[in-house]
Parts: C-alpha cells; sequence; structure tokens
C-alpha cells in the first residue's frame, strides 16, 4: 500500500504525543511535579494548553493511544472545539491499539495498562478510536508490537488490518523492547496477499538508545514512514538527568552550553539529524517543556560525537523499566 507523505514537505517535523498529558501516572521523571492537579478537568485543560501551544508553535502530527487514559478524548475534544480535525483541518492523527488502560485515574497501583494484541482487541478499540475522534485517524499503530506477542504472525489480526489499509488508513507499528529492530525487520516481512498491511513505524530512538536505527532506515527505503518516539529517553536527556538528580551527559550539557538551550533539545536534534526520520515526538507535559524541546530546531549537531553515550540495549530497557510511575 502506498501512501502520500504523512505531512507536507515544509511542514513542523516535530510531533506531540500525549502520553504523559492523557493520564496521572506516568514514567517521566518528575511528572507527578509537572501535573500538581491531576483532576480530569484539570488534565484536560492541561492538555489543552499545550496542544495549543504546539499548534501555533506549528505543530501538525498528535499521536495518542486508547492505554494513554483520556487522551484520545483530549485530543478529539481539543479538535473538535478548535476546528483543527475535520477534512483539511490541518491535524495529523495518529493513535495505537493493543494496550487498554486500568489505573482507574490513579496512580498507586500495581497495574496501570493491559497487553492484548488479539483480534478482540482491535475489534474493541477501533471503534472506540473512532469515537474519540469522530473521525478516522491518519496513522493506526499495533502498540508496542514484539516478536514475543505473536501480533505479527497473527493471520486474523493482520487480515483486519490489511482491510484498514484498503480503506485508506496508514496502518503501523509501534516498537519498544531491546528487540526492536527485530520487530521492524520481522514488519517489513509481513504480507497479506502479496501486499504489505504497513506502512509506518514508531519506535524508540535516543542517543542512549540507537540500536534500532539500521531497522529504521531500512523501513525508511521500503517507503514507510518513520516516527520517533522517547527523544528523550522519558526524562533522562532533559536538565532532571539520567536519574533525577541533574546529572546530563556531559556531551549533551556541553552542546547545551554553546548553543543555549537546554539538553532535551539537543538530545531531539540528536534524533532529527538523522536521515530516516520523518516525525521527531515531543512527549512535554507542559508548555515550558514544549518550548525547550522545540529549540531542537536551531540546535546544530553532529549526532556522531554522542555515539559514546550508547548503552546496552538490555540495560537501557532495564532501567527503563525500573522508572516508577508518578
Amino acid at each position: 500500500m502506498t501512501f502520500p507523505p504523512l505531512l507536507p514537505p515544509d511542514a513542523l517535523r516535530v510531533g506531540l504525543g500525549l502520553a504523559a498529558l492523557g493520564r496521572p501516572g506516568y514514567i517521566n521523571l518528575g511528572h507527578a511535579h509537572d501535573l500538581p492537579d491531576t483532576s480530569m478537568d484539570a488534565m484536560r485543560g492541561q492538555a489543552w494548553s499545550v496542544l495549543d501551544a504546539a499548534w501555533a508553535a506549528g505543530v501538525r502530527y498528535f499521536d495518542a493511544a486508547r492505554s494513554y487514559g483520556l487522551a484520545e478524548e483530549f485530543l478529539g475534544s481539543w479538535l473538535r472545539e478548535r476546528g483543527y480535525g475535520a477534512a483539511g483541518g490541518g491535524a495529523v492523527i495518529g493513535s495505537k491499539w493493543g494496550y487498554t488502560y486500568v489505573a482507574g485515574w490513579r496512580t498507586d497501583t500495581d497495574t496501570h495498562e493491559v497487553k492484548s494484541h488479539d483480534l478482540g482487541t482491535l475489534e474493541r478499540q477501533w471503534p472506540e478510536t473512532l469515537a474519540a475522534f469522530d473521525r478516522v485517524p491518519d496513522v493506526y499503530s499495533i502498540h508496542s508490537a514484539t516478536l514475543e506477542s505473536g501480533v505479527l504472525e497473527n493471520p486474523a489480526v493482520l487480515a483486519r488490518l490489511a482491510e484498514l489499509a484498503d480503506h485508506g488508513v496508514r496502518v503501523g507499528l509501534s516498537t519498544s523492547g531491546p528487540q526492536q529492530g527485530s520487530a521492524i525487520r520481522r514488519a517489513l516481512d509481513v504480507r497479506v496477499n502479496g501486499v504489505s498491511p504497513f506502512s509506518v513505524v514508531q519506535a524508540t530512538w535516543n542517543v542512549l538508545e540507537p540500536s534500532a536505527g539500521p531497522a529504521l532506515a531500512d523501513a525508511r527505503a521500503a517507503g514507510w514512514t518513520v516516527v520517533v518516539k522517547e527523544g528523550v529517553a522519558n526524562g533522562r536527556l532533559t536538565p532532571r538527568g539520567l536519574s533525577g538528580g541533574g546529572d546530563v551527559p556531559p556531551a549533551l550539557a556541553a552542546v547545551a552550553r554553546e548553543q543555549d538551550v537546554t539538553p532535551d533539545a539537543v538530545a531531539l536534534a540528536a534524533v532529527l539529524a538523522q536521515p530516516w526520520a520523518d516525525v521527531v515526538l515531543s512527549g512535554a507535559t507542559t508548555r515550558a517543556q514544549l518550548a525547550d524541546n522545540l529549540a531542537a530546531r536551531r540546535v546544530r549537531v553532529d549526532a556522531s560525537a554522542f555515539r559514546s553515550l550508547a548503552i546496552p540495549p538490555e540495560a537501557y530497557w532495564r532501567e527503563r523499566s525500573a522508572l516508577p510511575w508518578t
């Protein structure tokens, strides 16, 4: 399935992800500090405020998921209120299926989301997404597809995704974990009636965890759109530092000082410098964070200078999984 470019050639390549804006608990460092009031009304207002700032800055790609609490509902209601969501409104929307939010709007729970990549979940969540947006999303992806989940071998799921693609939906997958590259390459080989149902991949890539880069280059060469998430490693590549104590990697800190930006802008500039990256997501929770992230557009970087920051994928994902939900 061949689609035109996701965004116009002159569009801003930074998008906004709502993982931290749609629910009171998330694993970003300092999330609780960023959201002192986690009532639904307050969080809707916070999400709309950041969305307004993003739109004013030129952001046109917005990413959500069924498991991001009320992210789809917040985004959908904002799009309708502002008039951006209808055909010709300018907003490009991506969402994902495969996880169900089960935290009940609490942070003090052992389980925040439950993964299920079966056909029943897809059939349940697709109409929920349509209702939230009051339109078909531009991109609809398997949420954190892995080889272990078996979703890339499930003929019923793949046939349904191929049907969506036949009706004009850009079907994709997001990836997580140390085997991202293997999952992407497996997806590149998937065929339904001789045709790939996929045309988009969303993956984690940052200067700490660049292992998916070669597979993402292959996906881009195959004509897929590449969306990059977690460019600041859930807050670890921001002024908060790797552990939340301000321990910013010296290589990032030096460039940030030289160019009068924050470390997250440098980290995102390194992602934007990758030739295969079409859209790079900001995961900002506040307008100030968004402004810092967007400064990446004016940062000059030699991404190869940060190669020494990379750690083994297994170590990166082990550390990520240990981050607390706050």
